[in-house]
């Protein structure tokens, strides 16, 4: 993948109380470069649970195309929905979104799913969203490749 048309890819989950750190934060690295830092911020849930947010913003291009590099692992059929989607899944801002499975993940699987927010910033220019949808189809195009 030559150049990459994204400005990041932000990437964020939350780890409930009932669920173990740990893995969640393994799971989230399912999609990162090995070693990136993840940002951890505490929060607390309507009832006074703790809630964890994990999340980590690839802004490098080989960041960048390493989590692409991970959506290639996505069956076949959930690739191609999400090639048809992409008139809802790329805003009026230019931000492509995927929801991916934390639950697959945390067995190294990748999915689309509930868990884990894929929000990556697309260069447009014009930034307009025809464009921004032209360059994720390009995105995609070569990761089929």
């Amino acid at each position: 993948m030559p150049s990459i048309p994204l400005h990041y890819v932000d990437l964020r989950t939350f780890c409930y109380a009932t669920e173990d750190e740990k893995r969640v934060e393994d799971a989230l690295r399912t999609f990162l470069p090995e070693e990136f830092e993840i940002e951890r911020t505490e929060t607390e849930g309507h009832h006074g649970d703790r809630i964890l947010v994990m999340s980590a913003r690839v802004e490098n291009a080989d960041g960048i195309r390493s989590v692409l590099s991970t959506l290639e692992a996505l069956p076949e059929e959930e690739f191609n929905a999400v090639r048809a989607e992409l008139d809802e899944r790329v805003t009026e801002n230019t931000e492509f979104f995927l929801t991916l499975s934390k639950q697959a993940a945390f067995g190294g699987a990748v999915r689309q799913g509930e868990g884990i927010t894929f929000r990556a910033k697309v260069e447009a220019y014009p930034a307009k969203k025809d464009s921004a949808i032209e360059n994720v189809e390009d995105v995609l195009e070569t990761l089929e490749e």
